[in-house]
């Protein structure tokens, strides 16, 4: 597991706490639609530092973005969680990760952490909302407010507690049929009990502005996906969250993974966001990438490239 690394923007110190390594995903169960010749020449592209390529592997990882601005101390998505029962992911279940321990590291207590900011409900994203205390799920940082789309909190309880309304739901985001839903049990633990001690902060997600914070919509990938940005001193920083899952989707985002949930949306998404990035010149900050998961989207003629960038070491 490697140590925290930080980087700059503006005025902000944007550091990534990890969680998990994952290098032991075959890169056809991650994206089946990819055939292998495809998948081979993207393998060459990106080399060892995404790919495993004697094993057929991609280099992944989940990880958290803590943002100091001057004004707050910030959390972009919360990871996996610890205990969570998800055994349909065995990825995913009852993990005893030292995730708190690495944010402390930082110098950052839970109760430091006044703003958690969600693109997205879903398991990988969500799970250190809430920690178990006691056998109950508590909020992990009792001082924040947590903002997340009013749209995915629907969706979300309504999968879990009103699957009558479901079909509503989805009508009303106009994404048509989805391909799966979400993990179960992610709203029950992770998202209920923040509502249930007040601590959410529900939006509607296109160009929200939460503390300088601006909220994208990027729908695909589940029902009202966001990606984030921050602008501080002219340096533009871009959150994702699951617009790409791995850097060969630049070069073929047409190529979903098989976790996105409505499969058209989630390629305009995709194509939007590099787009986006492109435009603005911004940091992009990626929740699955290897490597640093940060780096600049560059032009090519017709087409898109990724650099990574370094960061410092905590």
């Amino acid at each position: 597991m490697t140590s925290p690394t930080t980087f700059r923007v503006g005025d902000a110190l944007i550091t990534k706490v990890p969680e998990l390594a994952l290098d032991t995903v075959d890169i056809a169960q991650i994206f089946p639609q990819g055939s292998p010749l495809v998948l081979a020449s993207e393998a060459s592209h990106w080399g060892e530092r995404s790919f495993d390529s004697a094993h057929g592997l991609l280099r992944q990882s989940i990880h958290a973005w803590v943002v100091q601005t001057p004004t707050h101390t910030v959390l972009v998505d919360t990871g996996t969680g610890n205990d969570k029962q998800r055994p349909t992911a065995p990825l995913f279940h009852q993990l005893d990760e030292p995730f708190l321990e690495r944010l402390e590291a930082i110098g950052v207590s839970p109760e430091a952490v006044d703003l958690v900011l969600l693109t997205h409900i879903h398991a990988d994203h969500v799970g250190w909302n809430t920690r178990l205390r006691d056998g109950i799920w508590v909020p992990t940082f009792p001082n924040a407010r947590y903002v997340f789309s009013e749209r995915e909190y629907a969706y979300n309880r309504a999968l879990s507690q009103d699957r009558e309304s479901v079909a509503s739901v989805q009508r009303q985001a106009g994404l048509g049929e989805p391909g799966h839903e979400p993990l179960p049990g992610v709203f029950e633990d992770s998202i209920q009990p923040i509502v249930t001690a007040g601590l959410d902060q529900r939006i509607e997600i296109d160009e929200s502005d939460v503390e300088g914070f601006r909220f994208h919509s990027t729908p695909g990938h589940s029902i009202d996906h966001a990606s984030i940005s921050l602008t501080s001193r002219g340096e533009t920083a871009l959150f994702w969250g699951d617009i790409m899952h791995h850097p060969l989707q630049f070069r073929r985002p047409e190529i979903n993974s098989v976790y996105c949930e409505f499969a058209d949306e989630a390629r305009q998404s995709r194509r939007k966001a590099i787009r986006q990035a492109a435009e603005l010149d911004a940091l992009v900050f990626t929740t699955h990438f290897g490597d640093s998961s940060v780096g600049r989207v560059t032009r090519h003629a017709h087409d898109f490239d990724w650099q990574f960038v370094q960061g410092a070491q905590s």
